[in-house]
């Protein structure tokens, strides 16, 4: 019975220690996730990591569908990212890539796109969001907004007030930019974009949520009901004065610190990429998450986005899996340590038991030999 108990104590060490072998890569992979939630280019790198392991072609197969798609900056972006993962690819493909950013980067292409972005203030590249920041940096496109969105307003058909809110903080900021000579101009072109992903269909619903809140915020209807009633594109002084005078600037923080991030993003990923920051982010807090991976990952950043989504930015879904496989791994070294305690506390009671028996022996024997000599002495 001591032996058997000994033995199901050592076949609970070995099971332990297997299952032990098996869970703790998840579990450490788990607890890594969990340590760097705070940290999206940690996050990412950890995420990518389980990702490409799971699939060796995953990035080959982004490079083709973008250049399908026709999004050369993406298809160079995954580049970047193989690049920088030593993952090869073919050569063929590499040069179809730099044929189609070179295609795409041409003056031609550039002068149309700008063209575009200024006359319709819509953007999705570098060349048209040059546009439409020229536009409203001249105000055009701002009034433009403010006056369609505002007589929308006036008159009880639907309005986009986010629209409405972001045209009247550029005026304000453009104002800020020309009296500062530029310094402000970071914080317009983000709200340009911010604008632009708007119409377009491209901001994230928990973000538009919340932007359209702050937009509110910080315009009085009233006034700006007014203004609208009395401006026009063809008098753009006095209509930015009065337009101007319904902007409660005390209330745009949080839209000009947006604005700031989503430029912090455009800068090191390009317009497209600050689109696609803007298309998963569901608050300002995950635009500024994404600030800072894209100024860790530079031109790899859309790849990244475009593989992993909001799991960029921030632990999001899978998170009660990661915790089962932490509290797997702490589960089964509890029973491990358990098993090894068992096994000590059995060998060394199987031990004792085996001295005191033989120091009982011992013992008997002493007596037994004393007892002769004493009954010898006795018949002599």
């Amino acid at each position: 019975m001591k032996w058997l108990r000994i033995s199901m104590a050592l076949t609970g060490i070995a099971a332990c220690s297997f299952m032990l072998v098996q869970v703790a890569p998840h579990a450490r992979e788990a607890g890594a996730i969990f340590a760097a939630q705070d940290d999206p280019a940690v996050l990412s790198e950890l995420r990518l990591d389980a990702l490409l392991r799971q699939n060796d072609r995953l990035v080959q197969d982004n490079i083709e569908a973008a250049l399908a798609a026709g999004d050369a900056d993406l298809a160079d972006s995954f580049v970047a990212l193989a690049r920088e993962r030593n993952i090869a690819l073919p050569d063929d493909l590499l040069n179809r890539v730099s044929d189609a950013a070179k295609a795409e980067n041409s003056t031609s292409h550039f002068a149309k796109r700008f063209a575009t972005g200024l006359v319709t203030g819509n953007a999705d590249d570098v060349a048209s969001l040059s546009g439409t920041v020229a536009g409203d940096l001249f105000v055009i496109g701002d009034i433009r907004d403010v006056v369609r969105e505002g007589k929308h307003l006036a008159t009880g058909e639907d309005t986009d007030r986010l629209v409405l809110g972001l045209a009247a903080a550029g005026l304000a900021v453009t104002a800020a930019t020309y009296v500062s000579v530029g310094g402000a101009a970071p914080v317009r072109a983000g709200l340009t974009l911010v604008k632009d992903a708007r119409k377009v269909g491209r901001l994230g619903e928990g973000l538009a949520a919340w932007a359209g809140r702050s937009a509110r915020e910080v315009v009085d209807t009233p006034m700006l009901q007014n203004a609208v009633a009395s401006g026009s594109v063809l008098r753009p002084g006095e209509t930015v004065s009065a337009i101007r005078a319904a902007f409660r600037a005390e209330k745009a923080g949080a839209l000009v610190r947006l604005g700031k991030d989503v430029t912090r993003v455009a800068e090191k990923t390009g317009m497209r990429g600050a689109m696609d920051s803007l298309r998963i982010a569901e608050g300002p807090k995950d635009v500024a998450r994404a600030a800072r991976l894209a100024e860790a990952q530079g031109g790899k950043t859309r790849a990244i986005m475009k593989l992993l989504g909001r799991g960029a930015l921030l632990l999001v879904g899978g998170a009660f899996d990661l915790a089962l496989w932490l509290f797997g791994a702490a589960l089964t070294l509890f029973g491990l340590l358990s098993s090894i305690k068992a096994t000590t506390e059995r060998l060394t009671q199987a031990w004792c038991d085996r001295r005191r028996a033989r120091r009982l022996r011992r013992a008997q024997i002493a007596a037994e030999a004393a007892l002769a000599d004493a009954a010898i002495k006795v018949i002599v």
